[in-house]
């Protein structure tokens, strides 16, 4: 079978849908923004499989901070993130693979 598509990720991040949601943003300027959405735009902008890097958005994680999202790098699945509300969009970058952009 060879039906494949094409993407131009060179990266992925998964971020757990729930947590963003109990934040209700909590990213960004002004604190207004998702994690996901935040994150998309640092890391190279473009849409779906354009885009440079794939944010995916997914279902609990089961971990459940207090005022965090839970992350996981593709790069590394065995360190899972937790990223506290508030924090600035480079440190969160940073924390990623070093290989990231």
């Amino acid at each position: 079978m060879k039906n494949r598509v094409r993407a131009e990720w060179g990266q992925v991040v998964l971020v757990c849908r729930k947590c963003s949601k109990k934040l209700d943003g909590g990213f960004g300027p002004g604190g207004r923004q998702s994690l996901a959405k935040v994150l998309r735009a640092a890391l190279g902008g473009g849409k779906g499989r354009k885009a440079a890097a794939g944010v995916v958005e997914v279902g609990c994680l089961k971990i459940c901070p207090k005022r965090a999202v839970v992350v996981v790098d593709a790069a590394r699945p065995r360190e899972w993130l937790l990223i506290p509300a508030g924090t600035a969009t480079e440190a969160v970058v940073a924390s990623l693979a070093s290989d990231w952009r």
